[in-house]
């Protein structure tokens, strides 16, 4: 395969996922890594996409946003490794934020039939999942629901938050940097994540390495407002180490 033609190929799998990934490409076309990068640079000059940690971007995609189906596909095995190294961050007898996003939904799904605990959300796929658990309060928190997410938002959800001090809250982003911060496509959503960090003693971060290095729209917090981020090993250790100068624990699951 010329340059010309891997180079159109990786556009249409950057506009079909919204990402495109340096070593998945590498596999898939038989070159290495280093070609890859150096298609990716010559596209980033055209203007074709934007490079990011990783991998890359269709350019002007900074707020794409892919609806809930497809971004629970989006390194599963990942999600289901920082699940469940979330469950042993629950506390034991006491109060929780889940934030709306596949890898909270996971969690949700995994917490154990004999857990005691409050849980309040504004995600209706983690509420679905926990609304027949015979050891969950659960509180459900309203507004208006941002179809692509299925997640409450405004002014109710912001009041909601701003009347409960839970004792964890644990997190989604769309994105998280070193020097970006935590970001998200939408601003209403923002607020809300906002309004969940400000209503938690601690917040945990649930965020695949896929996401580190990208930047979007809305911004929501600082990594330095994260006691504890749980990632999977596509983290590098010297990226791991840069964050945890922020003050964030890294655990690479």
């Amino acid at each position: 395969m010329f340059a010309a033609e891997r180079q159109q190929e990786i556009m249409r799998l950057a506009r079909e996922s919204g990402r495109v990934d340096v070593l998945s490409l590498a596999e898939e076309f038989q070159v290495t890594a280093e070609t890859v990068r150096r298609d990716l640079k010559a596209l980033d000059r055209a203007g074709l996409v934007r490079r990011v940690h990783g991998g890359a971007i269709p350019a002007g995609n900074l707020d794409f946003e892919p609806d809930l189906a497809e971004r629970d596909t989006v390194a599963a095995d990942e999600k289901e490794r920082i699940a469940r190294a979330a469950l042993g961050e629950l506390p034991g007898d006491g109060s929780v934020i889940l934030d709306a996003g596949t890898t909270s939904a996971r969690l949700a799904a995994g917490i154990p039939v004999e857990s005691r605990l409050t849980v309040v959300t504004h995600a209706l796929p983690v509420a679905a999942r926990l609304a027949d658990h015979p050891g969950i309060a659960l509180h459900l928190v309203g507004g208006r629901v941002r179809h692509r997410t299925r997640a409450a938002v405004d002014a109710w959800a912001l009041r909601a938050y701003g009347e409960i001090k839970a004792d964890a809250v644990f997190l989604a982003t769309n994105g998280f940097d070193v020097e970006g911060g935590l970001t998200t496509p939408d601003l209403a959503e923002a607020a809300v994540k906002r309004a969940a960090i400000a209503a938690a003693r601690r917040v945990v971060l649930l965020a695949d390495s896929t996401k580190f290095g990208q930047q979007h729209f809305a911004r929501f917090g600082d990594l330095a407002n994260v006691d504890l981020l749980i990632t999977d090993t596509g983290l590098s250790p010297d990226d791991a180490r840069s964050i945890e100068r922020q003050g964030t624990e890294v655990v690479r699951a």
